[in-house]
């Protein structure tokens, strides 16, 4: 039986083999790929529809996503330290995005096997077991949907993207993150409370807004409007700028 020790080692050598063959096919795919150009997403655009393979099985996504939320995030590759943080973390928040109805979704273009070496990375190392699917999106039929490759950094590669889709299958966020910056979830969460929220008030939120904190009237709403709206009463700063306790969802 191998030690601890032997076992790490045999495992890093084999890692080593194959990211380096990897490296190899992605160089080569690099010079003789060209991507197709992809029709750029837009806020308010209806999110495309796919099947793929995940770490949980196929996935379509229009029926695997019902009526929740989703968040459909891209990463550059397995087995990279941004990208494993980024994962253990969100397995550590799902609950925060269960109470929201969101469902969490990530994809790169490694291949299935990838994806269940890593996760025991992941498990290892952040503490966290991966609780959300990962699309093995190897023939890029999903990052080509959504534009995750910028040829001008990575020829065959996905960047950083998140993408927050509705229950209506409505894009209602698009970010796109460089490489060395992790995502900050956190405001994730924030962006989806914002959205919840006025989606069924007549308001908006504010900058650096958390909830709980006061919002704005739309400066559409008429005055006699607001009186019956707010009845908790607001502050009129400029006939635009109405400031008001946040309303519940």
């Amino acid at each position: 039986m191998l030690s601890q020790q032997e076992y790490d080692a045999e495992k890093a050598g084999e890692f080593n083999v194959i990211r380096s063959e990897r490296a190899a096919r992605d160089d080569h795919a690099a010079r003789r790929v060209e991507v197709r150009p992809s029709p750029s997403l837009r806020l308010g655009d209806k999110a495309p529809d796919f099947i793929q393979n995940s770490t949980q099985g196929p996935i379509h996504l229009y029926e695997w996503m019902g009526d929740s939320w989703v968040v459909l995030f891209s990463h550059p590759a397995d087995f990279t330290p941004v990208c494993t943080t980024e994962l253990g973390l969100l397995a550590r928040l799902k609950p925060e995005f269960d109470k929201r109805n969101v469902k969490v979704i990530g994809l790169s273009v490694d291949p299935l096997f990838f994806h269940e070496m890593w996760a025991g990375d992941i498990a290892e190392t952040q503490g966290a077991e991966l609780n959300f699917p990962l699309l093995a999106d190897a023939d890029r039929k999903v990052a080509q949907l959504y534009d995750m490759i910028h040829p001008n950094v990575h020829a065959t590669a996905t960047v950083r993207s998140v993408f927050i889709i509705d229950p209506n299958k409505t894009v209602r966020l698009i970010v796109t993150y460089p490489e060395a910056t992790g995502r900050n979830f956190d405001e994730l969460l924030r962006v989806i409370d914002s959205l919840q929220l006025t989606d069924n008030n007549k308001v908006a939120t504010p900058a650096n807004w958390k909830p709980g904190d006061d919002v704005v009237i739309l400066p559409s709403i008429l005055r006699e409007q607001a009186d019956k709206l707010f009845p908790r009463g607001y502050e009129e700063l400029k006939p635009y700028l109405r400031i008001t306790p946040q309303p519940s969802k």
